[in-house]
């Protein structure tokens, strides 16, 4: 496989070839560190897993192609729960009982999430960038949670704030999931609209596989709202936007959360004729909007030419980005790797993560990779930023 020379060249030149110390830790041997998932890659949001894996394989790839970390080679086993939480507890349970992974990276899901922490916990396994932006992922807080981003609850209700302030909006509502991740958004739109003096209305209440929304956009209309908040899934999200602009609510606003702020989102509702009035708040900025800069070109040109697919995306970058949290930590922990040096590892780094577009840092105290809120609207089928809130 080709390796990119930019990003991840610079990381695999860093990378030791120090003599694996013989001590013994689950999922790390002379020559091997086991790394698990469990991931959406049948479901609901699979737009996010099945890339965000690809991505972090193909880096895993570069890396152990380069001499690994400190002579390990990474294996990355992904199981699939198809956003079902008896599946992801499976997954987690062979994961980390039968395979002996290390740690856990990347799996999806809040409610997946919170119920395989049950099996992590006893073990201390470590959790990094989780694709879920919930605040439990990281509160309360435990030595072995890491979150990727800023949490949903900041980043909507930062959103909803803004919305009030420059977007004109006076009604927010919510149609969403009633599940850990739909409850967080909801909680974000009634503080922000609380605390910018606005009102919040409507909630519609929908299922994973829904898709018929034209009766909760009744009830959204006559409830008066101008800015509604979405928490479903990736293809809900395109439709329930595309079905009100196709009921003549072209008036009506938006706001996703980072669940919702996808390349396929932007791409999707161009090709229903909607062009804009779609506002996100997230953790992370668009790649397409960032293709000046070089080293961005540099990995999507190196991403494409691996995967034979046209751009990379939203769940590519979240993949690439986590995979290379998760070398620099490893690398930062030596040669004699335990979970214990490397949650201290994973502590001390600080860094600009080019591909994410925001600046990693953090702490004993800090277990949130980068706080910053990007807000970017969609137009004419890409997305722009907007407004950056630290």
């Amino acid at each position: 496989m080709k390796i990119w020379k930019g990003i991840a060249a610079a990381a695999a030149l860093s990378l030791g070839l120090s003599a694996p110390a013989a001590r013994a830790e689950t999922g790390v041997t002379d020559s091997e560190i086991k790394i698990g998932g469990a991931h959406d890659l049948s479901g609901i949001f699979a737009p996010f897993s099945v890339p965000a894996v690809k991505a972090a394989q193909l880096y895993f790839d570069e890396i152990n192609a380069a001499g690994g970390v400190h002579g390990r080679k990474i294996t990355y086993t992904v199981e699939d729960h198809g956003y079902q939480v008896p599946k992801a507890v499976q997954a987690a349970n062979k994961l980390i009982n039968r395979d002996g992974v290390f740690a856990m990276l990347l799996s999806l899901g809040t409610p997946h999430n919170i119920a395989m922490f049950k099996l992590m916990e006893p073990k201390g396994v470590p959790n990094v960038s989780p694709l879920t932006a919930a605040r439990q992922m990281v509160d309360p807080p435990a030595p072995w949670k890491f979150a990727g981003t800023a949490a949903y609850f900041d980043a909507v209700k930062a959103t909803t704030e803004y919305m009030a302030a420059e977007q004109g909006s006076k009604t927010f509502c919510l149609m969403y999931l009633p599940t850990d991740f739909g409850v967080e958004i909801q909680q974000g739109l009634i503080d922000g609209a609380a605390a910018s003096g606005t009102s919040y209305g409507v909630e519609t209440k929908h299922k994973p596989d829904e898709t018929d929304f034209s009766g909760a956009l009744g009830k959204i209309r006559e409830g008066g709202c101008d800015t509604v908040g979405l928490a479903l899934g990736v293809s809900q999200v395109i439709n329930v936007i595309a079905t009100a602009n196709k009921l003549g609510m072209s008036d009506l606003k938006f706001l996703l959360s980072s669940a919702g702020f996808h390349t396929v989102v932007a791409k999707g509702l161009a090709g229903q004729g909607v062009m804009g009035g779609v506002y996100a708040g997230a953790g992370w900025q668009d790649l397409e909007a960032r293709l000046s800069d070089p080293a961005v070109a540099g990995w999507v040109k190196s991403y494409t030419e691996a995967t034979g697919e046209k751009f990379p995306g939203t769940g590519a970058l979240l993949g690439r980005s986590a995979a290379e949290l998760m070398v620099r930590a490893l690398e930062a922990a030596g040669p004699d790797l335990t979970r214990e040096n490397f949650i201290k590892a994973m502590e001390g780094l600080s860094y600009d993560d080019v591909v994410a577009g925001s600046m990693v840092s953090m702490s004993p105290e800090n277990h949130v990779a980068a706080t910053s809120i990007y807000v970017s609207a969609v137009e004419n089928g890409s997305w722009k930023l907007i407004k950056t809130i630290e």
